[in-house]
């Protein structure tokens, strides 16, 4: 390992005022390099579902509920298992560009299109199966059944995630996000554009609203193919190649080890959601907290894609040896981030009810809503604080005692035995993300760099093909 670059960095502590302000601005130009396309990607992307959920909301109260039991369960479920395990792909193509080795790049792109499809399709029969599903767990029938029709129309999206999230990320380690925010900006218009088509002026509902989602979606990834086969990914891909298919077990268990800690995550939010249907007036209770917990998402979705660049630029420095670069650009990423946070904070405790008419037309569910505000700034607040560089399996034990063994049943007892109803359920859902957000905090602090540098080393040499 070459450790010539380290060598050349000096300790934050031995910097003067000049020129930790430099060092911080350079880093900080080469994170937003990297983040503001992927920003624009991820919040777009998932601009998409909250769009539709908006169109749907002034469709019926039962279409917003119904949808929004769909996409905060089993969308969000299945999602999180497919970002997950693509999250693997972010981390080798991320350490195998700064290491030098391109056209493997290619090689895992395509080794996540197989784990994925494979897993995409296992995961199939929850969509088919939708009502009887949600009717075995005591879901509301007019519910479970206007659900059921709706996640028929999410299996095109179901494969869409396959593809999608590991071209963005492919993409994103070698720094050529920049088209993927185009691309998904463009889609973002287009689906604006049909769902007011199909829903407003042509009067279709339900149909015309997820077909919307469905047509803009997949001209997004049509753009991506088009992208990369077409030749602008030169010395990343090389061409379809059996070597995709050859020492997969290894990367299975680097996605399972992702998936399991961002699932943990995202089903913690999932299951507050069906344990509202629960509560009187189910379909108040489930559009209200799905609105939330949609603002709350897209939120995260900034995070993310900055967030997302801080691990690419930790991947590159990693990949090419350099520990103490990589300690320095996490702590660059995570106090800009902070700030991000603190700026939504502050926009959703003075605008909430304006945002809460954007999704509804019924005062009941606005009202809802609005009373959730403070809790869904603090949120939003700890949301910019996303972390777990390097240790997957430990984040995820992380989120495990926070969220499940915390956060869901303070949630239950405030909910039912203390009669907050969804207050209650959120109240338990910020506890957990308190206690996560502190621990993982000081994990990341704790991290050994130069240990990681040496983790890095031994996965790009196991799975380096000539």
């Amino acid at each position: 390992m070459d450790n010539s670059k380290e060598e050349r960095l000096p300790l934050l502590g031995e910097l003067d005022g000049s020129d930790l302000k430099k060092r911080v601005w350079n880093e900080s130009k080469k994170l937003w390099k990297i983040a503001f396309p992927g920003m624009i990607a991820r919040v777009t992307s998932f601009g998409m579902i909250v769009v539709t959920q908006l169109f749907l909301g002034h469709i019926s109260e039962l279409d917003l509920a119904a949808y929004g039991l769909q996409q905060s369960i089993l969308l969000r479920f299945v999602n999180g298992i497919l970002i997950g395990m693509s999250s693997a792909t972010e981390t080798l193509c991320g350490q195998a560009y700064g290491a030098g080795h391109h056209h493997m790049m290619g090689v895992y792109l395509q080794r996540s299109w197989i784990i994925d499809g494979v897993t995409a399709t296992i995961l199939l029969p929850l969509f088919i199966f939708t009502t009887p599903l949600l009717r075995l767990i005591g879901q509301e029938e007019d519910i479970a059944i206007e659900a059921g029709k709706i996640s028929l129309w999410f299996i095109p999206i179901l494969y869409y995630f396959v593809f999608s999230l590991t071209i963005q990320m492919y993409l994103q380690a070698q720094q050529k996000n920049k088209i993927v925010g185009w691309f998904s900006a463009c889609s973002f218009v287009v689906h604006v554009f049909l769902s007011w088509l199909f829903v407003i002026k042509l009067g279709l509902g339900l149909a015309g609203a997820m077909s919307a989602f469905i047509i803009s979606s997949f001209l997004l990834l049509i753009g991506e193919f088009v992208y990369i086969f077409g030749g602008w990914c030169p010395n990343t891909w090389k061409g379809f190649t059996k070597a995709a298919f050859a020492d997969m077990f290894p990367l299975v268990k680097l996605s399972l080890s992702s998936g399991i800690m961002i699932c943990l995550e995202l089903w913690y939010s999932s299951i507050l959601v069906l344990l509202a249907g629960y509560m009187k007036n189910a379909t108040i209770a489930i559009s209200a907290f799905s609105i939330c917990l949609n603002i709350n998402a897209w939120e995260f979705m900034i995070c993310l894609g900055f967030l997302g660049s801080s691990c690419v630029r930790i991947s590159n420095e990693l990949g090419s040896g350099n520990a103490k670069a990589a300690k320095f650009s996490i702590k660059v990423a995570l106090g800009t981030s902070i700030i991000i946070g603190v700026i939504f904070w502050i926009l959703c405790l003075v605008f909430s009810r304006e945002i809460s008419y954007l999704f509804t037309s019924s005062e009941e569910v606005a009202e809802s809503v609005s009373s959730l505000h403070v809790l869904l700034a603090f949120s939003m607040l700890l949301n910019s604080v996303a972390v777990g560089a390097g240790v997957q399996s430990t984040v995820a034990f992380v989120n495990l005692g926070s969220y499940y063994a915390i956060g869901v049943p303070v949630g239950v007892l405030l909910g039912y035995v203390a009669h907050l109803q969804v207050t209650g359920l959120w109240i338990g859902l910020l506890s957990g993300v308190v206690v996560q957000t502190l621990l993982l905090s000081y994990l990341t602090w704790k991290i050994d760099w130069n240990e990681q540098v040496n983790k890095a080393s031994e996965r790009l040499a196991r799975f380096f093909i000539e």
